[in-house]
């Protein structure tokens, strides 16, 4: 049993020791019922309807970037047209089109409109019928596509198979998956490097593109629009010449041909250049 003396002593320690839990309770109901308030105003503000005056501020805001947006575009539009005007002016050595390569160094995106355009003035371009005209002569004196006979009806065949592939692949990989896929089918210069490194950037070409967001990616327009018109090249090769295989064969050289034909596109301003300066000299 506690003395009474020893009670006297602890009593003041007790009372000290429940004060301060007694003040310690005040404040923590104090601090829930802040909270409790808080969160009650948070509630009531989230619940609050926009009144009239905010809607139209944001409605007019919403119509503002709508028509930033369209004017931004329209001016990409306007930019990429006189872009193209350009292009379809350039040729290799005055003949040959070179409408699919862009030289300038940062290129307005095409429209899908654009697009169609442009592959249709190279697939209908007066050299392109005369360079069908030579592959199908070449082919039959190889008498390649053997059942198409001979003659002016073999080369008749031979003239309208090869132009179709011509016109297929064109509108395919150059139009039509490039719209689709959002692809940009142009050929851009590099123009400066060593001669390897510009070689291998052309070559590259075949399998990458740049997106119409400006970023290079996989040209699955290209690599599929030539599988694809090798395949519709079955419906009217004669049968021996037919299948999986010639039509990924066919498909693997257009995209070879593609490879070349970009290396010449890399390297014309650079010849072009140097032959206009020994005129000037001669001159």
């Amino acid at each position: 049993m506690l003395h009474p003396s020893s009670l006297r002593g602890v009593a003041p320690c007790f009372v000290c020791l429940l004060l301060f839990l007694s003040s310690s309770s005040v404040r923590a109901q104090q601090t829930s019922t802040d909270g409790e308030k808080q969160a009650a105003a948070k509630a009531e503000g989230n619940d609050r309807k926009p009144s009239d005056q905010e809607l139209k501020k944001g409605e007019s805001e919403r119509a503002g970037q709508e028509q930033k947006s369209e004017e931004q575009k329209r001016e990409q539009r306007e930019r990429a047209e006189e872009q193209l005007k350009q292009q379809k002016r350039q040729r290799v050595f005055g003949i040959v089109p070179a409408f699919n390569a862009s030289y300038a160094p940062n290129a307005a995106p095409l429209t899908p409109r654009q697009k169609y355009g442009l592959a249709f003035k190279s697939a209908t371009d007066p050299f392109t019928f005369v360079l069908t005209g030579v592959d199908a002569g070449i082919n039959q004196l190889q008498d390649d596509y053997h059942g198409y006979g001979q003659g002016m009806a073999g080369y008749s065949k031979r003239f309208a198979a090869s132009y179709v592939d011509t016109f297929d692949g064109t509108m395919l990989g150059n139009a039509v998956l490039p719209s689709l896929l959002h692809q940009d089918p142009r050929y851009f210069r590099k123009g400066t490097g060593s001669i390897m490194s510009r070689i291998g950037y052309a070559a590259f070409s075949t399998l990458r593109c740049k997106g119409d967001n400006g970023r290079w990616q996989p040209s699955y327009s290209n690599i599929l629009g030539n599988v694809a018109a090798g395949g519709i090249s079955n419906l009217y090769y004669p049968q021996e010449d037919r299948g999986v295989g010639l039509t990924f064969q066919r498909a693997f050289t257009v995209t070879a041909e593609g490879a070349l034909g970009a290396m010449i596109l890399e390297f014309w301003p650079d010849v072009s250049r140097k032959f206009a300066h020994k005129n000037k000299v001669k001159n």
